[in-house]
């Protein structure tokens, strides 16, 4: 025999109220927060400083509070109660307290998606419109309008294709149970259940969508954020490493020349004064995501930063012309493999080679140094990926790694490794687009650069 518990039931109703106190703390700190927000950006709007914001337009979060009021319409039948003219009131002061629990135990639960499909809320639901026909078939008059407030909540509950035939089967039920009580009235009863299930329904769903959308929105905002945090930072990095290699090979050359011809030292002083300008302009074109990278441009600079560090260089490059994009993605190459031959190969000798078909160009630029040394492989200190032997461990960067990543974007690859013979090779191939395709079927094969400027693209590689 299982044995009763005098306080149990006491119990389960203080959980009820400790939840129903916990959701109204709940409602009030959101509350105070929108407040917050809506005073400040009400300020901010005074002052000038910006349209009408999110929380301006769309207020705080729903809570089951939304839906509390509509129990109003269950008054006429607390006032035949109170004038005696309901027969067995206690029956209807019983249902009328178990129908007011039912519905607003289902009120909080309609604003929250998972509590909103636990069989709890069903059951809940189903006893609510057993009890609603109960009450409106035994007493009949104002007690049709619970099928209202049953409709109301079902709406509420149930969102999707099944509300349809919901909303017409309770209309159908409070139409039947309204004719057999009241005649013609049952219509607009019948129609005011049907009103208020689908009406409920569209509502809250169409402000849940729209909250759903504002968030994906601000998720998508925080990643683009991050996304230009990203770029600027590999173009700042691609555009630091480079110059401070042209700044310190010209610095040393400059301090060479210096006792022996002071004018070369003083060119090459000039030299310094105009690499670190451009890098100013450059830096500042990073800044607003505008700079332009131009092989042609690169090359050269290529030339003077090798011949500045006495090593030798040969440039070769034939092919149909290029597309800006894909001269700006090998013009980033160019940069970052030259600065790497600089600083950590100890060669004599570059090569840089770009040759193109109609379907791909690929440029390939190959040193005679040292190569990967054997104490693993050596990367360049302040980030710069070298991929070159050092006498100690280097640290990986990110300079090849963010070109290949490019590169890979673009639908290219960027391998690098030993050479075969001595040295180092770099490799990078892109795909040619129909903007890439050459007007005049001649191009000048000697020339030592020909292609456009292009914006930056967003590009990926191998750290050597």
């Amino acid at each position: 025999m299982i044995e009763k518990r005098p306080g149990a039931k006491r119990y389960g109703l203080g959980r009820r109220v400790r939840e129903w106190q916990a959701a109204r703390t709940e409602w009030k700190s959101a509350r105070d927060v929108w407040k917050a927000e809506y005073r400040r950006d009400k300020a901010a709007r005074r002052k000038g400083c910006g349209p009408r914001s999110e929380v301006d337009r769309f207020g705080p979060p729903p809570t089951g509070f939304a839906l509390l009021p509509w129990l109003l319409m269950g008054l006429g039948a607390v006032s035949h109660l109170l004038q005696g003219e309901t027969p067995n009131p206690w029956i209807g002061v019983i249902g009328l307290l178990v129908f007011n629990s039912l519905y607003v135990f289902l009120a909080f639960r309609a604003f929250d998606k998972q509590r909103r499909r636990d069989r709890s809320t069903l059951v809940a639901l189903i006893a609510l419109g057993l009890l609603t026909v109960g009450l409106a078939a035994g007493y009949g008059g104002n007690w049709l309008l619970f099928f209202p407030l049953l409709g109301l909540a079902a709406g509420a509950i149930v969102r999707g294709r099944g509300l349809g035939p919901i909303g017409l089967a309770l209309s159908a039920l409070a139409g039947v149970i309204g004719g057999f009580r009241d005649g013609w009235g049952a219509v607009n009863v019948a129609y005011g259940t049907f009103l208020s299930t689908m009406v409920t329904a569209a509502i809250l769903s169409l402000s849940e969508a729209v909250r759903e959308l504002r968030d994906t929105r601000e998720e998508l905002a925080r990643t683009a954020v991050e996304k230009e945090r990203l770029r600027f930072s590999r173009d700042l990095h691609d555009l630091l490493g480079h110059t401070l290699s042209v700044i310190v090979v010209k610095a040393e050359a400059t301090r060479r020349l210096a006792p022996r011809d002071l004018d070369a030292a003083l060119g090459q002083v000039s030299d310094i004064e105009s690499v670190g300008r451009q890098a100013l302009t450059e830096i500042r074109e990073a800044v607003t995501g505008y700079r332009e990278g131009s092989l042609a441009t690169e090359l050269d600079r290529a030339r003077d930063l090798l011949g500045a560090a006495g090593i030798g260089t040969v440039v070769r490059q034939s092919g149909p012309p290029l597309a800006p994009q894909t001269a700006a993605l090998l013009g980033w190459v160019v940069r970052e493999s030259v600065t790497n031959v600089v600083r950590h190969s100890g060669a004599a000798h570059c090569e840089i080679e770009v040759t193109g078909t109609s379907e791909r160009t690929r440029l390939t630029i190959t040193d005679d140094g040292h190569g990967v040394g054997t104490g693993g492989v050596g990367l360049g200190s302040g980030g710069q990926g070298a991929g070159y032997g050092t006498s100690g461990s280097g640290t990986p960067g990110s300079g090849l790694k963010g070109l290949a990543e490019r590169l890979a974007a673009a639908g290219g690859s960027l391998t690098s490794g030993p050479d075969a013979r001595t040295g180092f090779r770099v490799t990078a191939t892109l795909p040619v687009t129909e903007a890439a395709l050459p007007t005049d079927p001649s191009p000048d094969p000697d020339s030592d650069s020909d292609s456009d400027r292009g914006p930056t693209a967003s590009p990926t590689a191998t750290a050597r």
